[in-house]
């Protein structure tokens, strides 16, 4: 049974918004320059994304929960690497 439109735009706008983290990420990772990135912002941010997983668990909202279960490693990360070089 194929997926609905709208859990395809789910999953479209979840690996679109999801994606846009990688860069980050990766220059993060590569450079160790966390100068520029706002500790309260990204700290924050993440505490929101684990809220945005949650909820779409218990509503059983798969593009939510795969886009939010990656987002927030992403910025797991990113602030882990604020919290270590900055």
């Amino acid at each position: 049974m194929p997926l609905p439109w709208s859990e395809l735009i789910g999953f479209g706008a979840a690996t679109l918004t999801t994606l846009s983290f990688v860069p980050q990420v990766w220059k993060t990772f590569c450079s160790r320059d966390v100068s520029g990135i706002s500790l309260g912002m990204y700290a924050t941010f993440t505490v929101g994304v684990a809220g945005w997983l949650v909820y779409g668990l218990l509503n059983g909202a798969w593009p939510i929960v795969v886009a939010n279960a990656i987002t927030l490693s992403l910025s797991c990360a990113v602030l882990a690497m604020k919290l270590r070089f900055g």
